[in-house]
C-alpha cells in the first residue's frame, strides 16, 4: 500500500503552484500539482477549488519550510 501524499498549500492558479513545484524540486523535493479544472478547459474551475501542492509525508516539513522562505520576502 503506497502513503497518502500530504497537502503542503493550495495555491488559487496554477501558475503559483508551478512555481513552487519548481522550487521544491531544485531544492531535491519531489512534488506534484493536483488541480481540477476539467483538463485545462475550464480554468475558472480553479478559483473554486484551488490548485494543490502535494509532497510525500517525508517531505512535509521540509517542503514547508522551503515555501516559507519563498514566501515570506
Amino acid at each position: 500500500m503506497s502513503e497518502r501524499p500530504a497537502l503542503i498549500k493550495t495555491f488559487s492558479n496554477e501558475a503559483a503552484a508551478d512555481m513552487a513545484q519548481q522550487m521544491l524540486q531544485e531544492a531535491g523535493v519531489p512534488a506534484f500539482v493536483l488541480k481540477d479544472d476539467a483538463g485545462g478547459m475550464e480554468p475558472h474551475l480553479q478559483l473554486t477549488g484551488g490548485v494543490r501542492l502535494l509532497v510525500s509525508r517525508a517531505d512535509a516539513e521540509r517542503a514547508r519550510e522551503i515555501l516559507e522562505n519563498m514566501f515570506s520576502d
